[in-house]
């Protein structure tokens, strides 16, 4: 998560998170290929459901955040909408 984007939300599942004191840049890479370390921290995270809702409520379009990349979670926005 980007410095900014964190001090901006403090969340309270933020604290709990995988990532937390990680450098932030690791959940910005430069292409969808390169996210395989955050991914990895992500899976292993308790909040990561917490994570991706906010993410998708954010409309967070860059980083990887709840184990998705910005991809991922169009693609799951995509899905929520059509079956509602």
């Amino acid at each position: 998560m980007k410095a900014s984007s964190v001090s901006k939300t403090n969340q309270p599942w933020m604290d709990l998170a995988a990532c937390r004191g990680l450098t932030p840049d690791i959940f910005y890479p430069v292409s969808d290929e390169l996210a395989g370390p955050a991914l990895s921290i992500c899976k292993t995270c308790p909040v990561r459901v917490s994570c991706l809702e906010y993410a998708i409520s954010a409309k967070e379009t860059e980083g990887v955040w709840g184990a998705t990349t910005a991809k991922d979670r169009r693609r799951i926005i995509r899905l929520r909408r059509k079956s509602a």
